[in-house]
């Protein structure tokens, strides 16, 4: 029987940073901890946060990896307990959002990162966290409004953990943050909002609330063109404003499940050594999984077409293709640095990764070995 929720406060505008002293009032925070990485620091929006704050933060962690890890949340736990802060502020995209929420919840639990993994149940263990507001400063990862948190274990296991309790208490989307966002990775965090609405609708799942939403995403990002937009001319304020909303709405949608996409890109995330980016993984894996995917819902691959602008019965991995290539994504993973010698080990993750189990239908190893093999 389906139990659905929705999800948290969110402000969201043109101009939404200066409403940040009056939202951490509201949630009794005197003394922020600001989580962010040292981009976000290099680009002035650090800066933008402290200002709007109007006095300074407890403490600043601006060290952030891409796909943050155990050992630096434990540093940056320490770093936050040492502040006597009373309340977070994630600021950047989903690398700091999700290591800002490992880091309350290594902040008010005991126990090793690894025993709240999803898939271990540890849900159930998951209780309040400080007060945390999230300030995302890509369109992509939703994951200011989402109840999960992806961190790399020193087991190397790249880890889903999930909970209501990890839901930000607050989201300020301002999509002026985004405005300097270069290109690339405009595209890149673009895909991965398209990929979190798309694969969202496709999860077996009984959610309609969030199906719809996932729809909605897909036409804004790619039937309306605002990606395109948003790449072609990062000061467009009608595509930032649009893209954030898309991303927004891929994380509301994905409370519905992900699939064989996020599984894979997962997957090759973990490899540390070679820094890749889940966004343009995503863009990669994605025309591969939608291929695997056609004939497992066949009416819902029809509103998909419909809701990225091309015709009944059009090939939706071939326009996907199309979009990456428009936007200057790579095609193949081996144009970002993977090999087939990583194949097996970014196989063996996918099929024990928490959103394998929501793919439209169920993949087998050989599967995913042949969708790597193509990818490639």
């Amino acid at each position: 029987m389906p139990v659905i929720n929705y999800l948290t406060t969110c402000i969201f505008d043109h101009g939404a940073l200066a409403q940040l002293p009056k939202v951490l009032k509201g949630l009794g925070v005197e003394r922020a901890f600001i989580v962010t990485d040292a981009g976000i620091k290099a680009a002035g929006l650090l800066t933008q946060v402290e200002d709007a704050l109007g006095a300074p933060p407890a403490g600043v962690f601006a060290e952030t990896v891409p796909n943050p890890t155990e050992a630096q949340t434990k540093q940056a736990t320490e770093a936050y307990k040492a502040s006597g802060a009373d309340g977070i502020i994630a600021l950047g995209g989903g690398s700091s959002m999700d290591h800002a929420k490992a880091i309350g919840l290594m902040a008010t639990h005991d126990e090793p990162l690894e025993t709240y993994g999803a898939l271990v149940g540890g849900a159930k263990k998951i209780g309040k966290i400080p007060p945390l507001v999230a300030i995302p400063t890509t369109a992509g990862t939703g994951s200011e409004v989402s109840v999960g948190a992806v961190v790399i274990l020193e087991n190397g296991r790249k880890e889903t953990i999930v909970s209501p309790n990890l839901i930000p208490a607050t989201a300020i989307c301002d999509p002026d943050l985004t405005l300097g966002l270069p290109a690339g990775l405009t595209a890149a965090t673009g895909m991965d909002a398209v990929t979190h609405c798309i694969e969202s609708v496709l999860s077996p799942q009984v959610n309609p609330p969030a199906e719809g939403i996932g729809y909605d995403g897909a036409t804004r990002a790619v039937g309306n063109d605002w990606l395109r937009r948003a790449v072609k001319d990062g000061s467009d304020k009608d595509a930032r404003w649009h893209m954030m909303m898309a991303s927004y709405e891929g994380a509301l949608a994905f409370v519905k499940g992900l699939g064989g996409v996020h599984a894979l890109s997962h997957a090759a995330g973990r490899l540390h050594d070679k820094r890749l980016h889940h966004g343009t993984l995503n863009a990669i894996f994605l025309p591969h999984l939608l291929r695997e995917n056609e004939g497992a819902a066949p009416e819902k691959y029809e509103r998909l077409r419909f809701a990225i602008g091309i015709g009944p019965g059009a090939d939706l991995a071939d326009a996907i293709h199309k979009l990456n290539e428009d936007i200057g994504i790579p095609t193949t993973l081996s144009a970002i640095g993977l090999e087939a010698s990583d194949g097996p080990g970014v196989v063996d993750y996918a099929l024990k990764d928490l959103a394998h189990f929501g793919n439209a239908k169920k993949l087998e190893q050989g599967d995913y070995e042949r969708i790597y093999e193509a990818a490639l």
